[in-house]
């Protein structure tokens, strides 16, 4: 999950996974598959880092594939 934080500063959870489209019009725009939209107070950099470090992190826990 990654914290987002709605226009009214109150923070909340998002599962990444379930993310379809990221818009900046000016406010950053969160479009799930769902077509459920949020609006949110970060932008589309940084919701781009937490989305790489939330991967990094799952990532990492994966084992490791070998070739033969």
């Amino acid at each position: 999950m990654i914290e987002l934080t709605k226009l009214n500063d109150e923070k909340f959870y998002m599962n990444p996974n379930l993310i379809e489209i990221i818009e900046q019009s000016p406010d950053t725009i969160i479009t799930m598959a769902s077509e459920k939209k949020y609006i949110v107070l970060e932008n589309v950099e940084e919701i781009n880092r937490k989305l790489d470090d939330y991967y990094r992190r799952i990532y990492m826990f994966l084992p490791k594939v070998t070739e033969k």
